[in-house]
């Protein structure tokens, strides 16, 4: 369940929002300008002028929030992706087609001699393809975003981790698998940060973002919970009521990205939020805000004893978002994002994310609606809670 969880966490822009793969490893070395291709001189100060922003990916969910959000600024928005996922978005945007592996189809081509102020990279999950990304863009732009996840870190049992914090390596950093248990994602994204970083030595942001939710998310996952309180009647619910949840609205993070951009800013950022964590009992009271008349009735199930339902070779449970509040992700969801904050990284209100997330899933399609891709069936949620009442009786 944990190294699962770890997988999933990532933002990315993990969930959701591309086209291309790309990857990481463990923090950058300092950079060497003179093995960066086209490195230069930092970017010039920031200024109110137009700016022109190049997205790598941008029709999945992260992307069409930095669109929008880029729109309200009045950015000039260029796209690059292979026109594969929702082709028909933003008709009225430059869209350039290729792929992200300089050996695929027409690779980078399309990008050859183009200049832009920025470029923010939604689809990044292998280290060689962010590096041909970085070093043919390192001439002609600014800064680079990369949107990385806070499953680069090693060790995610420490409360209030920051940006220092050590990140998962590979044995072989040439693999560019996942692994059976998606145990290569957080490595290969430390990986592609440091390409990135390489390429272009002090004009990258490496953003690592927590559970990326809100209205599109496909993933379901921050959904479950919402539409579980929705349906009433008796719900599991792990741990405890105080268990910290972090998650960060896609707009939330959209916007600041292009804040990001508009003010010229670089460095390594943890992105999840609120700094002080929500709860999984804030999560479901604010759930119940935004299905008033749900009669569900909470039971709350220990840790402990989910963990010993999945012990010995059980069926996982699928408990999306919720991490137990100790041992080895006693920090999962207590990483500081105190530096995003100060570089002005703010966060909407729970109770209008949840109501938002809502509205966009009920007006779903019915045969996607009925396609839960995350969290308890009903069937297995009774048996568990079955299970979990008649051992309580016997003690």
């Amino acid at each position: 369940m944990i190294k699962r969880r770890s997988f999933l966490v990532g933002s990315l822009a993990a969930a959701a929002s591309t086209t291309f793969g790309c990857a990481s490893q463990p923090p950058p070395p300092p950079a060497d300008p003179a093995g960066a291709a086209g490195a230069g001189a930092a970017p010039p100060p920031p200024t109110n002028q137009k700016k022109s922003l190049l997205i790598l990916g941008g029709t999945g969910f992260v992307g069409p929030a930095v669109v929008d959000a880029a729109r309200a600024r009045g950015f000039s928005i260029t796209l690059f992706n292979r026109g594969k996922t929702r082709p028909e978005l933003f008709p009225d945007i430059e869209k350039l087609r290729g792929n992200r592996d300089p050996n695929k189809d027409e690779g980078l081509k399309a990008l050859e001699g183009r200049s832009f102020d920025a470029v923010i990279d939604t689809s990044g999950y292998v280290p060689r393809i962010v590096r041909a990304s970085a070093e043919l863009l390192s001439k002609n732009v600014k800064q680079y975003i990369f949107i990385s996840s806070i499953s680069v870190y090693k060790d995610t049992s420490t409360p209030n981790m920051d940006e220092t914090a050590a990140v998962g390596t590979m044995a072989d950093p040439t693999v560019e698998t996942m692994g059976k248990e998606f145990e290569n994602y957080g490595p290969l994204k430390a990986l592609c940060e440091q390409a990135a970083e390489k390429a272009m030595p002090g004009r990258v942001a490496n953003v690592r973002p927590g559970y990326i939710v809100g209205p599109g998310d496909g993933t379901d996952r921050f959904t479950y919970w919402p539409l579980r309180v929705a349906k009433g009647g008796e719900m599991l619910v792990p741990g405890s009521a105080n268990d910290p949840i972090q998650v960060i609205d896609v707009r939330d993070l959209a916007e600041w990205l292009v804040k990001l951009v508009a003010d010229g800013t670089n460095g390594v950022f943890n992105a999840t939020g609120p700094g002080t964590p929500h709860t999984m009992g804030s999560v479901i009271e604010a759930s119940k805000t935004a299905s008033p008349k749900s009669d569900v009735k909470l039971t709350w199930v220990p840790a402990s004893w989910l963990k010993t339902k999945e012990s010995g070779g059980g069926e996982p449970i699928d408990l999306p978002i919720w991490a137990p509040a100790e041992g080895e992700t006693a920090g999962f969801h207590r990483v500081s994002v105190a530096r995003a904050q100060k570089a002005g990284l703010t966060f909407r209100p729970l109770d209008t994310t949840l109501t938002d997330l809502l509205a966009w899933f009920n007006a779903l399609p019915a045969e996607r609606q009925a396609k839960r891709r995350a969290g308890l069936s009903p069937e297995r949620e009774a048996e568990l809670l079955r299970a979990f009442h008649e051992e309580s009786k016997k003690k």
